[in-house]
């Protein structure tokens, strides 16, 4: 089979909710990250095979096909085509796999796979809540599961209560994401994937956001413990979950055949794409099970991996996939995580292959892990080599 190489990625810095984005639509805010790939690779935009896009909220502004807006509102020719998909947070991810199975498939030759959310402009669940009484859920899954709802904040608190995590634990995980995140912002590891957003502050000043927003530069472990659990008797603090974020990211897919026509630089080859799925209600739990299949399908071992991202929607998530795994906590998102940089929900997924990708080359590492865990109890895990 053909292979499939990342040529270009790049990420907004994230917003937080009624921030610095807010005045951004989401389609500007993808078609922003399109042209900086798209410069970056120094390919030609109409030998572009297609654009597909991730995207959760898909209503209001996000509503209608949100690609193809971004694909409008980018520099590439109308006559690039676009497909807007939804994977819950692992949308943009799920846009990675699509795009590199076209090219490893011989159908296409350059892809370009992304994802923007503005949580502010179009709040999470907002699509849900449309009739206001309406329920995502038929009778047929409530019968089945013996359940009327769930919901990924029970799961976390399911997950923390079956692997012994206690509010301690997760603060000080909550706590080492901030520190991690500071570092890596001072040490300009986020400078060559994060593309400048012009912006204009309430003082009337125009700026060029930069800096993941999301950032508590104050923080402490005494300010962690005072943050309100979000359930009497539960574990985790609106500080130990993923930050509501605007923001896109994108990334380029290109064949052997696409390099060598357009004289393109590979940054890193796909190694193994998988999905899974499992338990729905205990769902956020899939990306420790994704990855043993994704390490077994690879031939590799955990040990192999020199950098791992798994998305910190909740603190319990990647420290039960740590603990699961085997792995070393120094290699678990090492630039810090969700928890401080932020959770743009589709856009999440090539935001974090754009880190991975920059944190391999910064770090001196080859090989990369990337899994996201999803509503409804799927998971995508990415297996990357750094090529330059």
């Amino acid at each position: 089979m053909a292979e499939a190489y990342i040529v270009a990625a790049c990420r907004t810095a994230g917003g937080r909710r009624n921030g610095r984005l807010a005045g951004w639509h989401p389609a500007d805010l993808g078609a922003k990250v399109i042209d900086s790939v798209v410069a970056r690779a120094g390919v030609p935009g109409e030998v572009v095979d297609d654009v597909i896009w991730g995207c959760v909220t898909q209503s209001g502004e996000q509503a209608n096909q949100l690609g193809r807006h971004c694909v409008l509102a980018s520099s590439l020719p109308y006559s690039v085509p676009a497909v807007t998909i939804d994977r819950q947070c692992g949308s943009s991810q799920q846009a990675i796999h699509f795009a590199a199975q076209a090219v490893m498939s011989g159908q296409m030759d350059v892809v370009i796979a992304g994802g923007s959310e503005s949580m502010t402009r179009v709040p999470m669940g907002s699509a849900v809540l449309s009739p206001p009484d309406s329920k995502a859920w038929p009778q047929s899954i409530r019968d089945r599961l013996g359940i009327e709802a769930s919901s990924q904040f029970a799961s976390a608190e399911m997950i923390a209560k079956k692997w012994g995590f206690n509010r301690e634990m997760l603060d000080a995980f909550g706590l080492e994401s901030q520190l991690r995140a500071q570092a890596a912002t001072k040490a300009g590891a986020f400078d060559q994937e994060i593309v400048p957003v012009e912006i204009v502050t309430k003082d009337g000043v125009t700026e060029q956001h930069v800096v993941d927003e999301g950032i508590r530069w104050d923080v402490s472990a005494e300010g962690m413990a005072g943050v309100k659990l979000l359930i009497e008797g539960g574990t985790i603090t609106a500080a130990t979950s993923s930050q509501v974020t605007d923001g896109a990211s994108a990334v380029i897919v290109a064949s052997a055949q696409a390099v060598k026509d357009h004289n393109l630089t590979p940054l890193a080859r796909i190694v193994n794409l998988t999905v899974t799925a499992g338990d729905p209600v205990i769902m956020l739990e899939e990306p420790l099970y994704c990855t043993d299949k994704a390490l077994k399908r690879a031939g590799m071992k955990i040990s192999d991996i020199d950098l791992y991202e798994v998305n910190e929607a909740f603190a319990p998530i990647p420290m039960a996939w740590l603990r699961h795994v085997g792995a070393d906590p120094a290699k678990l998102n090492a630039f810090g995580g969700a928890i401080a940089l932020g959770h743009p929900l589709g856009a999440s997924g090539t935001k974090l292959m754009s880190t991975l990708i920059y944190g391999l080359k910064r770090t001196g590492g080859k090989y990369g892990l990337q899994t996201m865990c999803e509503g409804g109890g799927t998971a995508n895990a990415t297996l990357v080599e750094l090529i330059s």
